[in-house]
Protein backbone atom coordinates (compact mmCIF):
# COMPACT_ATOMS: atom_id res chain seq x y z
CA UNK A 1 0.00 0.00 0.00
CA UNK A 2 1.39 3.22 -1.08
CA UNK A 3 1.84 6.04 1.38
CA UNK A 4 -0.81 7.99 -1.00
CA UNK A 5 -3.48 5.46 -0.86
CA UNK A 6 -3.43 5.19 3.21
CA UNK A 7 -3.99 9.34 3.47
CA UNK A 8 -6.60 8.54 0.94
CA UNK A 9 -8.09 5.83 3.20
CA UNK A 10 -7.84 8.03 6.36
CA UNK A 11 -9.32 11.12 4.63
CA UNK A 12 -12.27 8.65 4.00
CA UNK A 13 -12.44 7.00 7.18
CA UNK A 14 -12.40 10.58 9.06
CA UNK A 15 -15.50 11.74 6.54
CA UNK A 16 -17.19 8.47 7.28
CA UNK A 17 -16.89 9.45 11.03
CA UNK A 18 -18.42 12.91 10.44
CA UNK A 19 -21.27 11.58 8.05
CA UNK A 20 -21.96 9.28 11.22
CA UNK A 21 -22.12 11.65 13.78
CA UNK A 22 -24.35 13.77 11.54
CA UNK A 23 -26.83 11.05 10.89
CA UNK A 24 -30.50 12.07 11.96
CA UNK A 25 -33.02 9.45 14.00
CA UNK A 26 -36.39 9.53 12.84
CA UNK A 27 -39.34 7.89 15.45
CA UNK A 28 -42.80 7.44 14.74
CA UNK A 29 -45.02 7.61 17.98
CA UNK A 30 -48.85 7.92 18.21
CA UNK A 31 -51.85 7.40 20.34
CA UNK A 32 -54.72 5.82 19.30
CA UNK A 33 -58.33 6.50 22.02
CA UNK A 34 -61.64 5.45 20.72
CA UNK A 35 -64.83 5.55 23.17
CA UNK A 36 -67.94 4.27 23.00
CA UNK A 37 -70.40 6.94 24.42
CA UNK A 38 -73.87 7.75 25.57
CA UNK A 39 -74.31 11.24 25.13
CA UNK A 40 -77.33 13.59 26.13
CA UNK A 41 -76.80 17.29 24.42
CA UNK A 42 -79.87 19.14 25.72
CA UNK A 43 -82.84 17.31 25.56
CA UNK A 44 -81.65 15.31 22.47
CA UNK A 45 -79.66 11.56 23.75
CA UNK A 46 -77.64 9.26 20.88
CA UNK A 47 -75.62 7.29 21.40
CA UNK A 48 -72.00 7.21 19.41
CA UNK A 49 -68.59 6.17 18.44
CA UNK A 50 -66.10 9.36 19.70
CA UNK A 51 -62.99 9.77 18.29
CA UNK A 52 -60.45 11.02 21.57
CA UNK A 53 -57.63 12.96 19.96
CA UNK A 54 -55.69 10.00 18.13
CA UNK A 55 -52.48 10.97 16.10
CA UNK A 56 -49.53 10.21 14.18
CA UNK A 57 -46.11 11.59 14.81
CA UNK A 58 -42.70 11.66 13.38
CA UNK A 59 -39.88 12.64 15.56
CA UNK A 60 -35.93 13.48 14.95
CA UNK A 61 -32.94 15.00 16.17
CA UNK A 62 -29.41 14.97 14.10
CA UNK A 63 -26.36 15.71 16.50
CA UNK A 64 -24.48 18.78 14.62
CA UNK A 65 -21.55 18.07 17.64
CA UNK A 66 -20.40 20.65 20.27
CA UNK A 67 -23.59 19.38 21.91
CA UNK A 68 -25.73 21.20 19.55
CA UNK A 69 -28.68 19.58 17.63
CA UNK A 70 -31.01 20.13 15.16
CA UNK A 71 -34.52 18.53 15.43
CA UNK A 72 -38.27 18.23 14.40
CA UNK A 73 -41.68 17.11 15.07
CA UNK A 74 -44.86 16.57 12.80
CA UNK A 75 -48.33 15.21 14.52
CA UNK A 76 -51.26 14.71 12.07
CA UNK A 77 -54.73 13.91 13.89
CA UNK A 78 -57.21 11.51 12.68
CA UNK A 79 -60.04 9.99 13.54
CA UNK A 80 -60.00 6.94 15.21
CA UNK A 81 -63.82 5.89 14.67
CA UNK A 82 -63.76 6.04 10.97
CA UNK A 83 -60.14 6.38 9.39
CA UNK A 84 -60.53 9.94 8.02
CA UNK A 85 -58.54 13.00 8.55
CA UNK A 86 -59.01 15.57 11.42
CA UNK A 87 -62.65 17.16 10.47
CA UNK A 88 -63.31 14.64 7.42
CA UNK A 89 -59.99 15.70 5.29
CA UNK A 90 -57.04 13.84 4.59
CA UNK A 91 -54.51 13.77 7.26
CA UNK A 92 -51.93 17.23 8.02
CA UNK A 93 -49.99 18.59 10.50
CA UNK A 94 -51.70 20.78 12.26
CA UNK A 95 -51.84 19.68 16.00
CA UNK A 96 -47.95 19.92 15.72
CA UNK A 97 -45.67 21.08 13.24
CA UNK A 98 -41.80 22.41 14.78
CA UNK A 99 -38.28 22.71 13.53
CA UNK A 100 -35.87 23.61 16.42
CA UNK A 101 -31.96 24.04 17.53
CA UNK A 102 -31.24 22.64 20.95
CA UNK A 103 -28.15 22.68 23.34
CA UNK A 104 -27.11 23.89 27.09
CA UNK A 105 -28.54 27.11 25.89
CA UNK A 106 -32.20 25.46 25.78
CA UNK A 107 -34.44 24.84 22.99
CA UNK A 108 -35.54 27.09 20.05
CA UNK A 109 -38.51 26.58 18.35
CA UNK A 110 -40.70 27.37 15.48
CA UNK A 111 -43.90 26.13 13.83
CA UNK A 112 -47.12 25.37 15.38
CA UNK A 113 -47.52 24.08 18.77
CA UNK A 114 -49.65 24.12 22.34
CA UNK A 115 -48.05 27.24 24.24
CA UNK A 116 -46.33 26.89 27.22
CA UNK A 117 -49.22 28.60 29.71
CA UNK A 118 -51.66 26.07 28.66
CA UNK A 119 -49.10 22.96 29.24
CA UNK A 120 -48.18 24.55 32.47
CA UNK A 121 -51.59 24.91 34.23
CA UNK A 122 -54.84 23.14 32.56
CA UNK A 123 -52.63 20.24 31.00
CA UNK A 124 -51.50 19.05 34.45
CA UNK A 125 -54.93 18.65 36.04
CA UNK A 126 -56.10 16.68 33.33
CA UNK A 127 -55.21 13.41 34.69
CA UNK A 128 -57.93 11.13 33.74
CA UNK A 129 -57.94 11.55 29.75
CA UNK A 130 -54.89 13.38 28.68
CA UNK A 131 -58.04 16.40 28.27
CA UNK A 132 -59.62 14.73 24.84
CA UNK A 133 -62.79 13.97 24.13
CA UNK A 134 -65.74 14.77 25.76
CA UNK A 135 -64.48 14.55 29.32
CA UNK A 136 -62.02 17.45 28.20
CA UNK A 137 -61.60 20.64 30.35
CA UNK A 138 -64.40 23.03 28.67
CA UNK A 139 -64.12 25.87 30.67
CA UNK A 140 -60.50 26.60 30.31
CA UNK A 141 -59.77 29.90 28.17
CA UNK A 142 -56.85 28.61 25.42
CA UNK A 143 -56.35 32.33 24.31
CA UNK A 144 -52.80 32.19 21.63
CA UNK A 145 -53.80 31.97 18.26
CA UNK A 146 -52.61 28.48 15.82
CA UNK A 147 -49.20 28.57 14.53
CA UNK A 148 -46.19 31.22 12.62
CA UNK A 149 -44.86 30.82 16.47
CA UNK A 150 -41.02 31.54 18.08
CA UNK A 151 -40.69 29.98 21.01
CA UNK A 152 -37.56 29.28 23.85
CA UNK A 153 -37.38 26.76 26.39
CA UNK A 154 -34.70 27.43 28.96
CA UNK A 155 -32.65 24.54 30.38
CA UNK A 156 -33.30 23.26 34.29
CA UNK A 157 -32.28 25.33 36.89
CA UNK A 158 -32.92 24.01 40.46
CA UNK A 159 -36.24 22.02 39.13
CA UNK A 160 -37.64 25.52 37.36
CA UNK A 161 -37.64 25.69 33.56
CA UNK A 162 -39.36 28.92 31.43
CA UNK A 163 -40.65 28.76 28.19
CA UNK A 164 -41.52 32.09 25.58
CA UNK A 165 -43.63 32.09 22.41
CA UNK A 166 -44.00 34.75 20.29
CA UNK A 167 -46.93 34.67 17.70
CA UNK A 168 -46.75 36.53 14.54
CA UNK A 169 -50.07 37.85 13.69
CA UNK A 170 -48.84 38.15 9.74
CA UNK A 171 -53.14 39.83 9.66
CA UNK A 172 -54.39 36.70 9.15
CA UNK A 173 -58.02 36.54 9.91
CA UNK A 174 -59.66 34.69 12.35
CA UNK A 175 -62.85 33.93 14.54
CA UNK A 176 -62.66 36.33 17.60
CA UNK A 177 -65.05 36.84 20.28
CA UNK A 178 -68.25 39.24 19.78
CA UNK A 179 -70.08 40.38 22.82
CA UNK A 180 -73.76 40.41 20.90
CA UNK A 181 -74.12 36.29 21.92
CA UNK A 182 -71.79 36.15 24.57
CA UNK A 183 -68.95 34.99 21.73
CA UNK A 184 -66.59 34.70 24.46
CA UNK A 185 -64.97 30.97 26.18
CA UNK A 186 -68.79 29.01 26.56
CA UNK A 187 -70.13 31.33 24.41
CA UNK A 188 -72.46 31.34 20.88
CA UNK A 189 -71.53 34.25 18.41
CA UNK A 190 -68.06 35.17 17.13
CA UNK A 191 -67.19 37.26 14.00
CA UNK A 192 -64.12 37.25 11.62
CA UNK A 193 -61.16 39.70 12.54
CA UNK A 194 -57.65 40.30 11.98
CA UNK A 195 -54.60 38.53 14.36
CA UNK A 196 -52.23 41.13 15.36
CA UNK A 197 -49.87 38.97 17.59
CA UNK A 198 -49.82 37.30 21.14
CA UNK A 199 -47.20 36.82 23.39
CA UNK A 200 -47.09 33.79 26.05
CA UNK A 201 -44.60 33.07 29.05
CA UNK A 202 -44.43 29.96 31.35
CA UNK A 203 -42.50 28.73 34.37
CA UNK A 204 -42.58 25.19 35.74
CA UNK A 205 -41.01 23.83 39.09
CA UNK A 206 -40.87 20.44 40.00
CA UNK A 207 -39.52 19.44 43.53
CA UNK A 208 -39.99 15.57 44.33
CA UNK A 209 -43.96 15.41 45.08
CA UNK A 210 -44.72 18.84 44.29
CA UNK A 211 -45.50 20.68 40.97
CA UNK A 212 -46.00 24.30 40.72
CA UNK A 213 -47.22 26.30 37.22
CA UNK A 214 -47.46 29.57 36.21
CA UNK A 215 -48.80 30.96 32.24
CA UNK A 216 -49.66 34.36 31.08
CA UNK A 217 -51.11 35.26 27.65
CA UNK A 218 -51.91 38.71 25.31
CA UNK A 219 -52.93 38.35 21.96
CA UNK A 220 -54.12 41.33 20.35
CA UNK A 221 -56.12 40.86 17.37
CA UNK A 222 -58.87 43.71 15.29
CA UNK A 223 -62.41 43.29 14.04
CA UNK A 224 -64.97 46.22 12.32
CA UNK A 225 -61.94 48.72 13.04
CA UNK A 226 -62.16 47.69 17.30
CA UNK A 227 -59.14 46.58 18.50
CA UNK A 228 -59.63 43.66 21.09
CA UNK A 229 -57.42 43.10 23.59
CA UNK A 230 -57.36 39.39 25.30
CA UNK A 231 -55.09 38.14 28.45
CA UNK A 232 -55.14 35.25 30.93
CA UNK A 233 -53.42 34.42 33.55
CA UNK A 234 -53.21 30.98 35.05
CA UNK A 235 -51.63 29.38 38.43
CA UNK A 236 -51.54 25.48 39.14
CA UNK A 237 -50.15 23.58 42.17
CA UNK A 238 -50.36 19.62 42.05
CA UNK A 239 -49.00 17.06 44.93
CA UNK A 240 -48.61 13.44 45.18
CA UNK A 241 -49.03 11.43 48.05
CA UNK A 242 -48.40 7.84 48.21
CA UNK A 243 -50.90 6.61 45.63
CA UNK A 244 -52.99 10.18 45.85
CA UNK A 245 -52.54 12.66 43.42
CA UNK A 246 -53.99 16.40 43.68
CA UNK A 247 -53.98 18.96 41.47
CA UNK A 248 -55.50 22.51 41.08
CA UNK A 249 -55.77 25.20 38.48
CA UNK A 250 -56.88 29.29 38.26
CA UNK A 251 -57.24 30.82 35.96
CA UNK A 252 -58.47 34.81 35.24
CA UNK A 253 -59.56 35.85 31.62
CA UNK A 254 -60.14 39.46 30.46
CA UNK A 255 -61.27 41.21 27.40
CA UNK A 256 -60.53 44.89 26.37
CA UNK A 257 -61.97 46.65 23.59
CA UNK A 258 -63.53 49.99 22.44
CA UNK A 259 -67.16 48.00 21.43
CA UNK A 260 -66.60 46.08 25.87
CA UNK A 261 -64.59 45.44 28.51
CA UNK A 262 -65.40 41.73 30.74
CA UNK A 263 -63.40 39.26 32.37
CA UNK A 264 -63.88 35.91 34.28
CA UNK A 265 -62.51 33.87 36.80
CA UNK A 266 -62.48 29.86 36.57
CA UNK A 267 -60.55 26.49 38.54
CA UNK A 268 -60.50 23.28 38.38
CA UNK A 269 -59.71 20.60 41.07
CA UNK A 270 -58.75 16.75 40.39
CA UNK A 271 -57.71 13.80 42.12
CA UNK A 272 -56.01 10.63 41.35
CA UNK A 273 -55.88 7.39 43.79
CA UNK A 274 -54.28 4.39 42.05
CA UNK A 275 -54.47 0.65 43.45
CA UNK A 276 -52.22 -1.27 41.46
CA UNK A 277 -52.87 -0.90 37.97
CA UNK A 278 -56.18 0.83 38.58
CA UNK A 279 -56.93 4.46 38.62
CA UNK A 280 -59.77 6.28 40.02
CA UNK A 281 -59.97 9.59 39.12
CA UNK A 282 -62.63 12.70 39.40
CA UNK A 283 -62.57 16.41 38.98
CA UNK A 284 -64.59 19.38 38.65
CA UNK A 285 -64.35 23.03 37.55
CA UNK A 286 -65.77 26.29 37.67
CA UNK A 287 -66.47 28.85 35.30
CA UNK A 288 -68.23 31.94 37.30
CA UNK A 289 -70.51 34.55 34.39
CA UNK A 290 -68.64 37.14 32.66
CA UNK A 291 -68.67 40.10 34.59
CA UNK A 292 -70.73 43.46 32.66
CA UNK A 293 -73.87 44.17 31.78
CA UNK A 294 -75.42 41.88 28.96
CA UNK A 295 -73.24 38.71 30.41
CA UNK A 296 -75.98 37.80 33.06
CA UNK A 297 -76.51 33.76 33.13
CA UNK A 298 -72.57 32.70 31.54
CA UNK A 299 -71.56 30.71 34.19
CA UNK A 300 -71.13 26.91 34.06
CA UNK A 301 -69.76 24.02 36.22
CA UNK A 302 -67.67 20.45 34.82
CA UNK A 303 -67.21 18.03 36.57
CA UNK A 304 -66.22 13.90 35.62
CA UNK A 305 -65.86 10.68 37.57
CA UNK A 306 -63.33 8.52 35.90
CA UNK A 307 -61.94 4.91 36.14
CA UNK A 308 -58.95 3.67 34.23
CA UNK A 309 -57.39 -0.26 34.31
CA UNK A 310 -53.92 -0.27 32.67
CA UNK A 311 -53.27 -3.50 30.92
CA UNK A 312 -49.52 -2.35 29.35
CA UNK A 313 -47.53 0.93 29.97
CA UNK A 314 -48.81 2.01 26.20
CA UNK A 315 -52.84 0.43 26.94
CA UNK A 316 -55.28 0.89 29.08
CA UNK A 317 -59.38 0.29 29.16
CA UNK A 318 -60.95 3.13 30.76
CA UNK A 319 -64.70 4.24 32.06
CA UNK A 320 -65.93 7.89 32.29
CA UNK A 321 -69.07 10.00 33.25
CA UNK A 322 -68.54 13.73 32.59
CA UNK A 323 -71.27 16.86 32.76
CA UNK A 324 -71.25 20.34 31.75
CA UNK A 325 -74.03 22.24 33.56
CA UNK A 326 -74.40 25.60 31.27
CA UNK A 327 -75.98 28.83 32.23
CA UNK A 328 -78.97 30.15 30.29
CA UNK A 329 -76.27 32.20 28.58
CA UNK A 330 -73.46 29.83 28.50
CA UNK A 331 -72.70 27.29 26.06
CA UNK A 332 -69.61 25.29 27.19
CA UNK A 333 -69.04 22.15 25.19
CA UNK A 334 -72.57 22.65 23.17
CA UNK A 335 -73.94 24.69 20.11
CA UNK A 336 -77.01 26.29 21.81
CA UNK A 337 -76.66 28.40 24.98
CA UNK A 338 -78.28 26.74 28.12
CA UNK A 339 -78.37 22.95 26.85
CA UNK A 340 -76.14 21.05 29.46
CA UNK A 341 -73.87 18.40 28.30
CA UNK A 342 -73.97 14.62 29.50
CA UNK A 343 -71.84 11.16 28.36
CA UNK A 344 -71.53 7.63 29.63
CA UNK A 345 -68.43 6.31 28.14
CA UNK A 346 -65.79 3.41 28.01
CA UNK A 347 -63.00 3.72 25.98
CA UNK A 348 -59.33 1.75 24.95
CA UNK A 349 -56.52 4.35 24.83
CA UNK A 350 -53.16 2.20 23.34
CA UNK A 351 -49.85 4.40 22.38
CA UNK A 352 -47.22 3.19 20.04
Amino acid sequence: MTKTTRVMLAVLAVCGTSAAMAQSSVNVYGRINTTVEHQKIGADSKSVMNDNSSFIGFRGTEDLGNGLKAGFQLEGRFNADNGSGEGGGGLNFARHSEVNLSGSFGTVRMGQFYVGSYLATADYISMHNHDTGTSADALYAYVFPEGNQLSYRSPEFGGVTAEFNYGFGEKKTRTIADKNEIGLPGGVRTVQGTEKGAFDAALNYANGPLGLGLGYTRAESKRFGDTQKEQQLGLRASYTINSLTLGAYYQYYKVDSEAFDTKRHAYRLAAMYTLGASEFHANVGRAQSYKGVGFDGTAATQWTLGYNYNLSKRTKVYGYFTKINNGDNAAYGVTNAGDNFRSIAVGVRHLF
